[in-house]
């Protein structure tokens, strides 16, 4: 397993998995970069406010994937989530995660 597969996880194949269980998408990017481009339906919490909103998250009782710009932010609310007892995922980027949707 390479370093980046270490860091971030698998995302892809993993991606439909989740879907299938009705996870919820979670762009953990700031607000401009939401308001510049985001996938429709998705929930916004910027990373920087989640460890204050996670009760928000916890209330809808499904599984998360969190995706960013780059796929960085998203393993660090992966590892938030994860902290707080929510089933999640690093879905990466905005580019992988659209194309995941595809």
């Amino acid at each position: 397993m390479g370093l980046f597969s270490f860091l971030f996880g698998k995302k892809n194949n993993n991606i439909q998995t989740y879907l299938d269980q009705n996870a919820v998408i979670l762009d953990v990017r700031t607000q401009n970069e939401y308001d510049a481009n985001h996938i429709d339906n998705a929930i916004h919490i910027p990373v920087s406010e989640l460890k204050r909103r996670i009760e928000e998250i916890k209330t809808l009782n499904k599984p998360v994937i969190a995706h960013c710009a780059s796929g960085i932010r998203s393993a660090q609310a992966v590892q938030i989530l994860k902290a707080n007892g929510i089933e999640a995922m690093n879905g990466g980027g905005i580019s992988a995660m659209r194309k995941a949707l595809e």
